[in-house]
Protein backbone atom coordinates (compact mmCIF):
# COMPACT_ATOMS: atom_id res chain seq x y z
CA UNK A 1 0.00 0.00 0.00
CA UNK A 2 2.88 2.50 0.82
CA UNK A 3 4.04 2.26 -3.20
CA UNK A 4 0.86 3.22 -4.69
CA UNK A 5 0.62 5.85 -2.41
CA UNK A 6 4.75 6.87 -3.05
CA UNK A 7 3.42 6.49 -7.06
CA UNK A 8 0.99 8.90 -6.99
CA UNK A 9 2.84 11.50 -4.99
CA UNK A 10 5.32 11.11 -7.60
CA UNK A 11 2.55 11.83 -10.63
CA UNK A 12 1.41 14.93 -8.82
CA UNK A 13 4.63 16.63 -8.56
CA UNK A 14 5.60 16.34 -12.16
CA UNK A 15 2.33 17.09 -13.07
CA UNK A 16 3.17 20.46 -11.19
CA UNK A 17 6.29 20.99 -12.38
CA UNK A 18 5.72 20.71 -15.84
CA UNK A 19 2.83 23.39 -15.40
CA UNK A 20 3.48 27.08 -16.91
CA UNK A 21 3.80 29.08 -13.40
CA UNK A 22 6.51 27.49 -12.48
CA UNK A 23 8.40 25.98 -15.73
CA UNK A 24 7.77 28.84 -18.44
CA UNK A 25 10.39 27.55 -20.74
CA UNK A 26 12.55 24.27 -21.28
CA UNK A 27 15.40 26.21 -22.85
CA UNK A 28 17.35 29.32 -22.15
CA UNK A 29 17.86 30.18 -25.73
CA UNK A 30 15.70 29.85 -28.73
CA UNK A 31 17.04 29.84 -32.41
CA UNK A 32 17.41 33.27 -33.34
CA UNK A 33 19.92 33.92 -30.05
CA UNK A 34 22.02 31.15 -31.42
CA UNK A 35 21.99 32.39 -34.81
CA UNK A 36 22.95 36.10 -33.28
CA UNK A 37 25.70 34.42 -31.55
CA UNK A 38 27.28 33.08 -34.52
CA UNK A 39 27.52 35.91 -36.27
CA UNK A 40 29.15 38.10 -33.26
CA UNK A 41 31.37 34.97 -33.12
CA UNK A 42 31.90 35.64 -36.81
CA UNK A 43 32.95 39.83 -36.12
CA UNK A 44 34.92 38.88 -33.40
CA UNK A 45 37.21 36.41 -35.64
CA UNK A 46 37.20 39.25 -38.49
CA UNK A 47 38.58 41.52 -35.44
CA UNK A 48 41.27 39.48 -34.51
CA UNK A 49 42.45 38.88 -37.72
CA UNK A 50 42.54 42.32 -38.38
CA UNK A 51 44.76 42.68 -35.74
CA UNK A 52 46.98 40.17 -36.19
CA UNK A 53 50.08 41.34 -38.85
CA UNK A 54 52.58 43.73 -38.94
CA UNK A 55 55.75 42.02 -37.51
CA UNK A 56 58.70 41.95 -38.60
CA UNK A 57 61.45 38.88 -39.55
CA UNK A 58 64.42 40.85 -38.92
CA UNK A 59 64.39 41.34 -35.04
CA UNK A 60 66.64 44.24 -35.46
CA UNK A 61 64.88 45.92 -38.14
CA UNK A 62 61.74 47.95 -36.42
CA UNK A 63 58.41 47.51 -39.27
CA UNK A 64 56.27 50.64 -39.41
CA UNK A 65 53.36 48.26 -40.32
CA UNK A 66 52.33 48.28 -36.56
CA UNK A 67 51.36 51.62 -36.26
CA UNK A 68 48.68 50.94 -39.28
CA UNK A 69 44.80 52.56 -38.92
CA UNK A 70 43.78 48.96 -39.42
CA UNK A 71 45.37 47.69 -36.46
CA UNK A 72 44.88 51.34 -34.56
CA UNK A 73 40.96 51.22 -35.59
CA UNK A 74 39.41 49.35 -37.90
CA UNK A 75 40.35 45.90 -35.66
CA UNK A 76 39.57 47.49 -32.17
CA UNK A 77 36.76 48.96 -33.38
CA UNK A 78 35.05 45.45 -34.66
CA UNK A 79 35.82 43.71 -31.96
CA UNK A 80 33.81 46.40 -29.90
CA UNK A 81 31.12 45.58 -32.18
CA UNK A 82 31.83 41.50 -31.73
CA UNK A 83 31.32 42.06 -28.32
CA UNK A 84 28.27 43.86 -28.21
CA UNK A 85 26.47 41.63 -30.67
CA UNK A 86 27.20 38.59 -28.38
CA UNK A 87 26.04 40.61 -25.27
CA UNK A 88 22.72 41.18 -26.88
CA UNK A 89 22.47 37.80 -28.43
CA UNK A 90 22.71 36.17 -24.99
CA UNK A 91 20.52 38.53 -23.08
CA UNK A 92 17.61 38.93 -26.32
CA UNK A 93 14.60 37.83 -25.74
CA UNK A 94 11.99 37.50 -28.17
CA UNK A 95 8.02 38.49 -27.97
CA UNK A 96 5.88 35.33 -27.27
CA UNK A 97 3.19 35.18 -29.69
CA UNK A 98 0.13 33.75 -29.11
CA UNK A 99 0.92 30.84 -31.24
CA UNK A 100 4.50 30.08 -29.18
CA UNK A 101 2.06 29.72 -26.05
CA UNK A 102 -0.25 27.33 -27.76
CA UNK A 103 2.73 24.97 -28.57
CA UNK A 104 3.86 24.72 -25.30
CA UNK A 105 1.12 24.25 -23.15
CA UNK A 106 -0.08 21.20 -26.21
Amino acid sequence: MATNTTKKTVKKNTKTIESKEQWPQSMPFRKINYILMGVGLVVLILGYILLSGGGSDDPSKFNEAIFDARRLKLAPITLVIGFIIELFAIMYRPKQNNSDTEETQA
